[in-house]
């Protein structure tokens, strides 16, 4: 692999970012500011003498006998022509378009010939049927979700999620919001089940039940629920459960037990529909892959344009592994790009 993630972390520390390696492997800034990074991708640039161009708005590739000659520019109003004899295209994709991201690397792609598959939001929140008010932003820890498409589970995600005023977000949301996607937009039907407790089986949970009625025998149902959940969910959690709040924990009957532990392991969300792209951490589709030489990350339409990151047909799960891939092809694009000029 070309610039794998021991290579970047050591890159990273070398211009002056050191890192943390957090529960699951996930490798942040020891200082925990994104910007810092920014900077020092900055700094290295410009110690090596690249000429950053800001407030320039490209509008369109010039392509003569099958390579790029030029591209021309818009900078404070003004017309520019700028010549190259090699080009990278890594202008991301259409996620968090607060820090301008347009998507123009795509009409530029299209406009020299390549495949561009369709794009939409993804690693996204997602939107649920009837979502409870009292429920927005509480998070939840050390629970499950399981994805089903047409009733069929799918996948299934052990860890965090939260939700929101109009249905969930979260670690665990954004890995299983690909497929939930993916199918809202083939019209078919998804669903997720939160399991509050995967840790217990229902006979676990059975049996915890019987002591805490007896503790909480004259004390609403809602009182005993505390011990279970966060006390913002008791009434949505009721709700789903088809108990009345007030019910005493002493008149559970067994039918009423056995909606309470349903309710544990089976809690169902009906998802509507998902966020945009100012919610999106990437956008999915792209340049198609099939377009581009992976050994070498250029084109195989036009000879002297090379592509990297976001702009490709080319993503993965939460985790840092998106970023991965743009620096990974970003150096690979970068050396190859270095290449074909020394070899003309």
């Amino acid at each position: 692999m070309n610039f794998p993630n021991t290579a970047l972390i050591r890159f990273m520390e070398q211009a002056g970012v050191p890192v943390v390696v957090e529960r699951g492997g996930r490798v942040f800034p020891a200082s925990s500011r994104a910007q810092d990074v920014a900077e020092a991708l900055v700094h290295w640039a410009q110690s090596r003498q690249v000429n950053i161009r800001c407030r320039a708005e490209v509008l369109r590739l010039i392509i003569e006998g099958g390579k790029i000659t030029a591209v021309e520019a818009r900078t404070n109003g003004r017309l520019q022509t700028w010549h190259a004899r090699a080009f990278i295209i890594a202008a991301g994709g259409l996620s968090y378009p607060a820090t301008g991201a347009t998507g123009d690397g795509f009409r530029w792609a299209e406009a020299a010939g390549h495949t561009v598959t369709p794009r939409y939001p993804s690693l996204v929140a997602l939107k649920t049927a009837n979502p409870p008010v009292a429920l927005n932003g509480l998070a939840l820890r050390n629970v499950s979700l399981t994805l089903f498409i047409e009733g069929r589970a799918v996948e299934e995600a052990f860890g965090e999620m939260v939700f929101t005023d109009d249905g969930v977000d979260g670690p665990l949301v954004l890995r299983l919001s690909h497929k939930a996607v993916n199918a809202l937009r083939q019209n078919k039907k998804v669903t997720l089940e939160l399991h509050c407790k995967p840790a217990l089986s229902s006979e676990q949970i059975q049996a915890r039940l019987q002591r805490e009625i007896a503790a909480f025998a004259g004390q609403p149902l809602g009182a005993l629920l505390r011990k279970w959940l966060p006390a913002q969910l008791t009434g949505a959690f009721l709700a789903q459960a088809g108990l009345p709040p007030k019910k005493k924990a002493a008149q559970l009957n067994a039918q009423d037990q056995k909606k309470l532990i349903a309710a544990l392991h089976s809690w169902k969300m009906e998802v509507s529909g998902y966020g945009g792209y100012d919610r999106a951490v990437i956008t999915a589709g792209g340049v198609a892959m099939s377009d581009i030489d992976y050994k070498t990350m250029r084109s195989r339409k036009i000879e002297n344009l090379f592509f990297a990151g976001e702009t490709l047909d080319l993503h993965a799960d939460t985790g840092g592994y998106n970023l991965q891939i743009a620096f990974s092809t970003g150096y690979l694009a970068g050396k190859s790009a270095a290449k074909y000029l020394a070899d003309l």
